[in-house]
């Protein structure tokens, strides 16, 4: 179990109630089960009610149960195969309720990517993109549908955006082998975390580049090697992490980029509207046919 909770507990354990006990034996017994159960449903397997089970969690000096829960996903995530996440997924919801967990799940991970955004760091990185020569922007493994969304739009907002697509780490640096001072560099990787992504960031931190990094905590390794870090909650949703967090960060640092360059980007914009005129890129829709 992880060291962080199981100090916790220890420490906490003198002034548990008898339910509480049972909620500590059965972290320890059960921390895999435990980290995709609901509130509720570890009452029902200890057999406490769902309010000692949140007490607990604010006991041990958790802000709430689902932040007890998310330390013991982030303990066991990068630990489980993607045949195990599918497995647990299966075991602990019904059906038809998937659906509404899924949603649920997103909508935690978003609320809790806000209340942990560092507003500064993110103000600076808005500042890097604007005075950059030049942008180039990696993802690893499925962040890489990040990163392509990143750059496609990074495009209507800066002049020069390169996605780096090279699989390889010579790949990699061939491409950035014109990078240096004045240049951006963009790391996004989530656990489990890549290799390639912190060793992109540090190529790019040895070439004198402004480095920023969006990942999930700052004990990420591309942290490390990060000027400007930008955190973002990535959870498990089965056999797939949810990036609705990292796609919302983005989202607000394509917005405030591009407000900050609006002249720029309206010109750029209106360019595109008139060639896609020309050539018909999009069918027109008549509202009055129906």
């Amino acid at each position: 179990m992880n060291s962080q909770l199981s100090e916790r507990i220890r420490e906490g354990s003198p002034k548990f109630s008898k339910g509480q006990r049972r909620i500590a034996r059965y972290i320890e017994e059960h921390g895999d089960e435990v980290a995709f159960m609901t509130a509720s449903r570890l009452g029902q397997a200890v057999g406490v009610s769902e309010s000692t089970v949140v007490r607990f969690a604010t006991e041990i000096g958790y802000s709430g149960y689902p932040a007890l829960q998310q330390a013991m996903q982030d303990m066991i995530r990068s630990k489980l195969t993607s045949v195990q996440r599918l497995e647990r997924t299966a075991g602990n919801y019904a059906p038809e309720q998937l659906l509404d967990a899924v949603l649920d799940q997103d909508i935690d991970i978003l609320k809790r990517t806000k209340e942990n955004m560092d507003h500064e760091a993110f103000d600076r990185a808005v500042e890097a993109l604007t005075k950059a020569k030049s942008v180039y922007v990696y993802g690893a493994g499925s962040s890489q549908a990040l990163a392509a969304f990143l750059a496609h739009y990074l495009r209507l907002v800066l002049p020069w955006v390169q996605l780096i697509d090279a699989t390889s780490e010579a790949g990699i640096f061939q491409q950035m082998i014109w990078a240096g001072e004045g240049d951006v560099v963009i790391a996004i990787s989530f656990p489990r975390y890549s290799k390639k992504a912190a060793r992109t960031l540090k190529y790019a931190a040895d070439r004198k580049m402004t480095t920023i990094a969006v990942t999930d905590s700052v004990l990420s390794p591309l942290a490390k090697y990060a000027e400007h870090l930008l955190l973002a909650r990535s959870d498990m949703v089965s056999f797939i992490d949810s990036f609705v967090g990292p796609l919302s960060v983005l989202n607000a640092l394509l917005v405030t980029t591009a407000i900050r360059r609006k002249e720029y980007v309206a010109k750029v914009l209106g360019q595109i509207e008139q060639v896609w005129d020309e050539y018909g890129v999009y069918e027109k829709v008549d509202e009055h046919e129906h």
